[in-house]
């Protein structure tokens, strides 16, 4: 299972399926990471938090454990 936060920088990705429970899920899809959408890992802080990602034409930022729930081929 590859999930996001492997992604290396300057790759795009496709999300196949969210992991998670309740709110945390909810929290993830409510940022517009859903099934299908096409992402483009754009940065990595130096330590590995956050991430900055480019999907459906915004940026967005994600914590590495939040990346970690999210499964993408």
């Amino acid at each position: 299972m590859k999930t996001l936060n492997k992604v290396p920088v300057g790759s795009t990705c496709t999300v196949i399926k969210l992991h998670g429970e309740g709110p945390v899920k909810r929290r993830i899809m409510d940022m517009g990471i859903t099934k299908g959408v096409e992402i483009l890992v754009r940065k990595v802080a130096p330590l590995g938090d956050p991430m900055e990602l480019n999907l459906r034409g915004y940026e967005l930022s994600v914590r590495k454990s939040d990346a970690e729930l999210i499964e993408v081929e």
